[in-house]
């Protein structure tokens, strides 16, 4: 039975009144009349296996199944309660009911709702109960009352709009939240603030849009719910004074008389925290440095302790400096008003660029001691971007020929990142810019260019473009009719390193190591190093901590914890192989470098993740390094895959 016919199948069992006529079904499935009667033919076979269950299908008068509500149960218990992505969407839909529910939930009426036993809906109750601790919220049962979320609703609106961590999709695909909402309040609400956006001419990016319109449209539904966020009088005085407050005011101008709503103070100062905080691009650093201190000199000291950390001169590019100064700005009042964001490229970005990730979440543990500012890696991973692109930008070699355009959706450091690895893989390209969607038409106008690459559908561009993913992967290079520069890029990462097994003996090398938790395993590494004389007491702790901020795993079941080089008396690598696969944050891992490299070393660390992140990228011989006798045969495999 395929996918359609099991939603023709769920659409049948859960309509209870009256026979449902093949149009509307063929038109509910997006498919053919005659497709829907062969479909029935399929259910009525499958339908054999339960003999007091009968589809009923009547020239002119429809198609209904009888069925007794226990069968009905039993049916989607059997074909539907083992569906991944259905238990998403089950999650996706319990989690929101509890959020805007005025009054405790059932775990009955849950469980009738998606014909699953009690036990089922429990366990989607306790994966959502560990959700909800992110936001710090509560699920709290209350005896003969049902479930309910305790917290504010400041955390409640966050958790609302985040919901789509259930039913993680493509990062250019529709934020599903949106889906919540009818038709006419997503396409008035867009309309709004694209309105906004022209009037003030405010950069957003395309992915700052789509989030303002989430938060609106859970603002107009909290409002119409009655349920208010609270702002303090301090942090109104404060707002009052901002731009972003004066457009704000005007937006909920636009929407009060179609909705017929009245919107708070309160809320339009809630919105105005949204609009500081989101993304924009092509803005100039002026703008922000002018009226932020703060931002500047956070900016500074990152970009100051980045360069002396891996031994590269960020200071001197200013496109970083640009960048970073509109995107911190941004990620500072993302934390300093609570809206934690989701970054879907989190993964790929720490698999791709370890080094790199690694080095800004150890800069990021001295900026949280000085300036109290707690970063997620989340945020992180972009700010990676910012550098991973100056890295490249300066390795660049330009030839110039056919001008392109950029057209990206998910801010300036991606942007950047594209224009980086364009021009560096394929010098018969100048990237003349990189824009946001909406900026298209008046720039081709003034400035025509050869072709545009995208990480979105252009509609009725008069230019052709080719859409690619933001991560510009080898199938995206292919189509540009170009080979893979993958192999010079590492060569160059490379080359003047030290290996692997340079820095890593037998004495620091554990086999069949077996731990509950990944924070046991480098301390376990850590104190080996210390107690060798390899490092300070104090890199045992400075491992752990670095480990808490964010899981090192880089794919292919390797880890790569470390601590701050600071520490270290003598560069070295401590290595441990697991018995069994341990979780380490989302990945499974077996094999674990703890890399203690000196500050002295520190421009040999880039080749050696570079030769570790290569090893990930074989699954054989990561499976033959698990599967090593003893510390010479793993150092043997090494050597053997060090000298290919």
């Amino acid at each position: 039975m395929n996918n359609r016919q099991k939603d023709l199948l769920r659409i049948l069992l859960l309509h209870k009144e009256g026979a449902l006529q093949i149009k509307d079904l063929a038109e509910e499935l997006e498919c053919a009349e005659k497709t829907v009667r062969n479909d029935l033919d399929r259910l009525e076979e499958f339908l054999q296996d339960y003999p007091n269950v009968k589809l009923s299908r009547r020239p002119g008068f429809g198609i209904l199944a009888e069925i007794s509500e226990e069968d009905r149960a039993n049916i989607f218990q059997n074909l539907f309660s083992n569906e991944p992505k259905k238990g998403k969407e089950r999650l996706f839909e319990i989690a929101y009911e509890l959020l805007t529910s005025q009054k405790a939930i059932t775990l009955q009426s849950l469980a009738e709702h998606y014909y699953l036993p009690k036990a089922a809906i429990k366990k989607d109750l306790e994966a959502i109960t560990i959700w909800l601790q992110r936001f710090d919220l509560e699920l709290v049962s209350k005896q003969r009352l049902g479930h309910a979320i305790q917290g504010s609703e400041l955390q409640k609106r966050n958790a609302l709009a985040r919901l789509s961590e259930f039913t993680p999709s493509n990062p250019v695909e529709k934020n599903d939240v949106l889906n919540l909402f009818l038709p006419y309040e997503i396409s008035m609400i867009k309309k709004a603030l694209i309105d906004m956006r022209n009037k003030f001419s405010i950069p957003f990016t395309e992915e700052a849009l789509e989030g303002l319109q989430v938060h609106a449209l859970i603002m107009l539904k909290r409002t119409r719910q009655r349920s208010p966020v609270f702002i303090q009088e301090a942090e109104k005085e404060r707002i009052y004074e901002r731009k972003e407050y004066q457009y704000a005011k005007w937006f909920f101008e636009q929407l009060e008389p179609v909705f017929r709503v009245a919107f708070s103070e309160e809320e339009q100062i809630y919105f105005t925290w949204h609009l500081i905080s989101s993304k924009r691009i092509g803005e100039e650093a002026g703008q922000v440095t002018q009226h932020d201190e703060e931002t500047v000199q956070v900016v500074l000291t990152f970009m100051d302790k980045m360069s002396k950390l891996t031994l590269v001169d960020f200071m001197n590019d200013s496109t970083l400096t640009s960048g970073l100064f509109v995107h911190m700005h941004s990620v500072i009042n993302r934390i300093r008003y609570g809206f934690p964001i989701i970054n879907p490229l989190l993964y790929h970005i720490k698999k791709m660029y370890p080094y790199m990730f690694n080095m800004v979440i150890l800069t990021l543990e001295e900026i949280k001691q000085s300036y109290h500012l707690d970063i997620p890696e989340d945020e992180a991973a972009y700010l990676t971007l910012h550098f991973q692109a100056s890295i490249e930008r300066m390795e660049s070699k330009k030839d110039i020929r056919k001008k392109a355009l950029i057209v990206c959706h998910l801010g300036m450091g991606m942007s950047y990142l594209l224009e980086a690895k364009i021009e560096q893989q394929y010098q018969g390209i100048e990237i003349v810019a990189c824009i946001g969607k909406a900026e298209v038409l008046a720039y081709i106008q003034r400035s025509p260019v050869d072709f545009i690459i995208s990480t979105m559908p252009l509609e009725k561009s008069a230019v052709e473009h080719l859409v690619i993913s933001p991560l510009f992967g080898q199938e995206d290079q292919k189509q540009l009719n170009q080979f893979v520069d993958k192999l010079k890029r590492k060569g160059t990462h490379d080359r003047q390193s030290a290996g692997i097994t340079s820095i890593l003996s037998e004495e620091l090398l554990f086999m069949d190591v077996d731990y509950e938790h990944r924070y046991e395993v480098v301390e376990m590494l850590a104190d080996s190093l210390f107690k060798r004389g390899y490092a300070e007491k104090e890199f045992i702790h400075s491992a752990v901590s670095r480990e808490r901020m964010s899981a090192t795993a880089i794919g292919g079941a390797i880890a790569i914890p470390h601590g701050n080089p600071s520490l270290i008396k003598r560069s070295a690598i401590a290595a441990a192989i697991l018995r069994k696969p341990l979780d380490w944050g989302n990945e499974q891992v077996s094999v674990v470098f703890l890399l203690a490299i000196s500050k002295e070393d520190h421009k040999e660390i880039r080749g050696i993740i570079g030769k570790i992140a290569s090893l990930s990228e074989s699954p054989a011989i990561v499976h033959k390094l698990v599967q090593a006798r003893d510390q010479k045969e793993f150092l043997q495999l090494l050597e053997e895959k060090e000298s290919e």
